[in-house]
């Protein structure tokens, strides 16, 4: 439509010098953008302070470490299940009150849960850990599901390098959470982490509620099943998949491969995996920018960081068809390899199953923004519970380098899919775009 109305423009008033989109942001989208920065900071790090103490609590009040374990998986559960559930209403629901919503029951829930040591111990303490972990999952799945929507409807032609952006201040969320939560419980105990980081996710409430815009949509009638009968869009949720069952993988097994292997403290565990975290919060912006800027490499770079990762794990442990030593420089190399390789291959997903629902007559707004996030949030949530059970699981009865290879394997084929596919039937779809814009332009030439 802004193409009519200036060619118009310009029959009229033949003097005038076509005017350059301006590439500040308005004042709607930089708020938006530090409202959505704030919180994916705030809920990754109230998501992960749990990793330090929680377990040794949760021993002492009489939970296994395969209860312990189900607590965790939970979360990834109920996550699932919420993004599926909220992406497909997200218009019904509103995004705002939807991302508002979600901010308070996750930072009632985290309040809460600070507080569950003063129940008894045995069967209470458990069931209440479950309710609470999985009511919090159901609020911290609307929140993210609804900032993704939010940012692709707000930011449409720059929807990877915003979310590449986000990420920075979601990995230091991830980051900070650990030491910042260990270090409060043992200064003030095991309530006090809980309650200021609750409160700090109370206050987003007010200010979201103050800063974001309301977005309103008619509810659509296309369905995840609809989405999901797509090739390209399954090929590029199971990469998604891939990536976070890999990264579930390491949280619940690398530190006790490094502490029994290479004899280290869990400080320096912790200082290793800055080696995953660190690489992707500085590779996610120029990805995002890239892959904006030219989104025809959408695709190569989803297939080159798929292979990186792959080989990244496979030479981490490493294989034991290698027939190589592991040093602990490897491990570190390895790490960082596989953190900058996840910004490769995640950021380019969605704006690319957005573009392709669109190309496939999928309406053009908030609904299906909404399934996008949700089916994005739903398989990261699935991965997140494959890795760590699953990966736990064949570690008990192997060995960590077996796992590690077996992750490598997972991520190896869905680059191998994703190149297939690409090959196949990259050429058709140019050939389908450039006729959808030949339809469209034809209109105003015949005027």
């Amino acid at each position: 439509m802004e193409q009519h109305v200036d060619v118009q423009h310009e029959d009229e008033n033949p003097p005038a010098e076509p005017t350059e989109p301006s590439r500040r942001m308005s004042r709607r989208q930089a708020l938006t953008l530090i409202s959505m920065a704030s919180v994916n900071f705030s809920s990754m790090i109230c998501y992960s302070i749990l990793g330090p103490f929680f377990p040794a609590e949760a021993v002492k009040k009489g939970a296994s470490q395969t209860v312990i374990g189900l607590i965790f998986g939970c979360y990834a559960v109920c996550n699932l299940i919420g993004s599926l559930v909220l992406g497909r209403y997200i218009v019904q629901i509103g995004a705002k009150f939807m991302l508002i919503a979600g901010l308070f029951v996750s930072s009632g829930c985290t309040i809460m849960f600070g507080l569950l040591d003063r129940v008894p111990s045995g069967p209470a303490f458990i069931a209440l850990c479950f309710i609470v972990r999985s009511i919090d999952a159901v609020g911290f799945a609307g929140a993210m599901t609804s900032s993704f929507a939010m940012t692709a409807k707000i930011f449409p032609d720059n929807v990877a390098t915003v979310l590449g952006s986000l990420e920075i201040f979601t990995g230091l969320g991830l980051i900070l959470g650990p030491p910042v939560g260990g270090w409060f419980y043992q200064s003030f105990g095991y309530e006090v982490p809980f309650m200021l980081l609750g409160c700090l996710l109370l206050v987003m409430v007010p200010f979201n509620i103050y800063v974001l815009p309301s977005i309103e949509a008619d509810p659509s009638k296309d369905s995840f099943f609809h989405l999901l009968g797509h090739v390209k869009v399954v090929l590029i949720c199971y990469a998604i998949f891939t990536l976070s069952a890999g990264l579930g993988f390491l949280d619940a097994t690398l530190s006790l491969f490094a502490i029994n292997k290479f004899n280290l403290s869990p400080g320096y565990v912790g200082l290793i995996m800055l080696g995953l975290s660190l690489p992707y919060c500085l590779a996610s912006p120029l990805m995002g920018y890239i892959t904006d800027k030219y989104a025809s490499s959408r695709m190569v770079f989803m297939v080159t960081g798929a292979v990186i990762t792959a080989s990244g794990f496979c030479l981490l442990g490493p294989a034991p068809f290698l027939n190589i030593s592991g040093p602990l420089w490897l491990l570190v190399v390895m790490l960082g390899l596989i953190g900058f390789s996840l910004g490769m291959t995640a950021i380019p997903t969605f704006p690319e199953i957005i573009t392709y629902a669109y190309d496939q007559g999928f309406e053009e707004g908030l609904s299906t923004l909404g399934m996008v996030s949700g089916l994005f949030g739903a398989f990261w949530s699935l991965g997140m519970f494959y890795g760590p059970t699953v990966g736990g699981l064949i570690t008990q009865h192997l060995s960590f380098e077996w796992t590690a290879t077996v992750q490598g394997g997972l991520a190896f084929l869905a680059a191998f899919f994703l190149c297939v596919y690409s090959l196949c039937h990259t050429p058709r779809q140019q050939r389908n775009r450039e006729d959808r814009q030949t339809d469209e332009n034809t209109p105003l030439l015949n005027e």
